[in-house]
């Protein structure tokens, strides 16, 4: 079956309302509850939060959703979307630009650094992996903080560690502290722990269901936008001066200070703009989970429900190899390119700025696609097989001798490449719902860290002794099983379909007495859902 034929098989309306979706919220004690329910009058100290002069009306078919309530005869639940969405969203993007910024710029001018320290290529690279080292571990206090701390403190560790971190590189500079600028570098990997899990909770918290993949895209852009300007400016600011170290150690400065200053901007920023939630929910999904952590929330358990779920497992390999590749191949860059095109460092950065910002083009029409159509199994098949084509395009043509081939290729690669990471966060969250954005998340980043240390080191072997067709090759045959095993997955779109079973009228609330009135193992994050035969199946190759 064709690609475009698949496509039209999952835009296809669904000829009876879906079957009942259970949701259960364990019921609340405290005085007030930010997010009220079945036609629940809201507190008086949320009432004067209805009139917040940011608030945006949204469609009537998004605004509110009569639903039939357990013990009662009907009610509301009401939703808005708040103009302070996209101040956020804003917000959050420049300090996770900043990030990635820092991630890469000792990688894409190697051999500077080489020279300016008196180390070998292996240690700068490390600056780079030490970003995928630093996650694996942390990742997991870290989702758990979002989950029982929120969206807030989160932004500010992620804000504030990355300033610390810049602000440590501006003492760095003197060939005798390579020390001083890996501690500097680990601060900065800390950091973006708390940084890459966020744009799925952005999205969801902030976004209504029309918006929420566009948000959710927009939000890892800013990322990408990050290592865009990574891969541009370091070859601009500082140019290969081997014989003048005291004019690379002022160049080197001026980078530092100047991303230590914008970091510091984006923190104060940070504290003032960026909040746990908006005072009401902005989508129906939202609205039937709890506006807080439950006592019994369970976050050991929530992982346990993720990892019983095969289909999130062949997602997270799947990703893993993908997103693990493409760092790979942002890290050896300037490796590659040098290999082949002597003394092209400022073009190894444009090319570099070409493969991201392509990409950036591809989040968005990839985002923009899945809001219109929540085709999410097979928008994410035919991105990923499209950038194993891409890909094998990249390496046999890198030897030609043809400086804008490679800018062509590597446009096409990225369109496609990095193009599929939002994807990946949106799959994962519609085929989780209602385990939290952020563990899924964590989950999928803490996959793709892994696959990036292990092939980033083979690779930068195989580069280093052989050559960088080598190397390529062995990235190709490992997005070549990433294709098979996305095809394998088996999807539910379970967030979508308690959006769609709210129009519908078809979605009870049903108040649980009590954590033991049902098995721990079927409580996820505090709320049960309870999926019937009617739930849409994207379906399966």
């Amino acid at each position: 079956m064709v690609a475009g034929e698949l496509v039209q098989e999952h835009l296809r309306a669904d000829t009876g309302a879906p079957d009942h979706i259970t949701v259960g919220r364990k019921s609340p004690e405290p005085d007030a509850d930010p997010y009220p329910t079945c036609g629940a009058q809201p507190a008086p100290g949320v009432a004067a939060l209805h009139r917040d002069p940011e608030e945006v009306e949204v469609p009537p078919g998004e605004r509110e959703a009569m639903l039939p309530c357990a013990g009662a005869g009907g009610g509301t639940l009401v939703t808005k979307v708040y103009g302070r969405r996209f101040a956020v969203l804003a917000v959050f993007s420049l300090y996770s630009l900043v990030n990635a910024f820092q991630w890469i710029h000792y990688s894409i001018i190697a051999n500077v650094f080489t020279n300016f320290y008196g180390v070998t290529n292996d240690k700068v690279d490390w600056l780079s992996i030490v970003y995928m080292v630093a996650y694996i571990p942390l990742i997991f206090p870290a989702t758990w903080l979002l989950d029982r701390r929120g969206l807030r403190l989160t932004a500010l560790l992620g804000a504030g560690l990355n300033c610390a971190g810049a602000w440590i590189k501006c003492a760095s500079v003197s060939p005798e502290r390579f020390g001083v600028t890996v501690t500097a570098q680990v601060i900065c990997s800390v950091a973006q722990v708390f940084i890459l899990g966020l744009p799925s909770r952005i999205a969801s918290v902030w976004f209504g269901p029309r918006e929420v993949s566009t948000a959710c895209a927009t939000a890892v852009l800013g990322n990408q936008l990050g290592t865009a300007i990574g891969f541009l400016l370091p070859p601009v600011l500082v140019p290969n001066t081997p014989d003048d170290l005291e004019l690379t150690g002022h160049n080197i400065s001026i980078m530092f200070y100047g991303t230590a200053a914008v970091s510091t901007g984006l923190f104060i920023l940070t504290v003032i703009v960026i909040k746990d939630r908006p005072p009401l929910p902005p989508s129906q999904a939202q609205a039937v989970l709890p506006g807080s952590p439950l006592e019994d929330y369970s976050y050991k358990q929530s992982i346990i429900n993720l990892m019983k779920n095969k289909a999130f497992i062949l997602l997270l390999i799947s990703y893993g190899i993908l997103t693990g590749s493409f760092y790979s191949v942002s890290t050896l860059l300037n490796q590659m390119i040098i290999y082949y095109f002597k003394d092209q460092e400022l073009n190894a950065g444009r090319i570099g700025l070409t493969l991201v910002v392509a990409g950036m083009v591809g989040s968005i029409v990839c985002g923009l696609w899945l809001d219109h159509t929540k085709t999410y199994r097979i928008t994410t098949l035919i991105v990923y097989l499209l950038s194993l084509l891409g890909m094998l395009v990249f390496t046999f043509t890198l030897d030609l001798d043809n400086i804008y081939l490679v800018f062509f290729t590597a446009g096409v690669l990225g369109f496609f490449m990095t193009g599929y990471l939002p994807l990946g966060f949106e799959f994962g969250v519609e085929i989780t719902y209602p385990e939290s954005e952020g563990t899924s998340s964590g989950l999928l980043n803490a996959f793709a860290q892994i696959f990036g240390i292990i092939f980033t080191l083979i690779q930068g072997r195989l580069t280093t002794d052989f050559d960088p067709f080598a190397g390529n090759l062995f990235l190709s045959a490992w997005i070549l099983l990433g294709v098979v095993l996305t095809a394998l997955i088996k999807s539910d779109l379970k967030r979508h379909n308690v959006n769609m079973a709210t129009e519908n009228k078809t979605l009870q609330a049903l108040p649980i007495e009590g954590p033991g009135d049902r098995p721990a193992e079927n409580q996820p994050s505090g709320v049960q859902m309870e999926p019937s035969l009617g739930f849409s199946r994207e379906t399966s190759l």
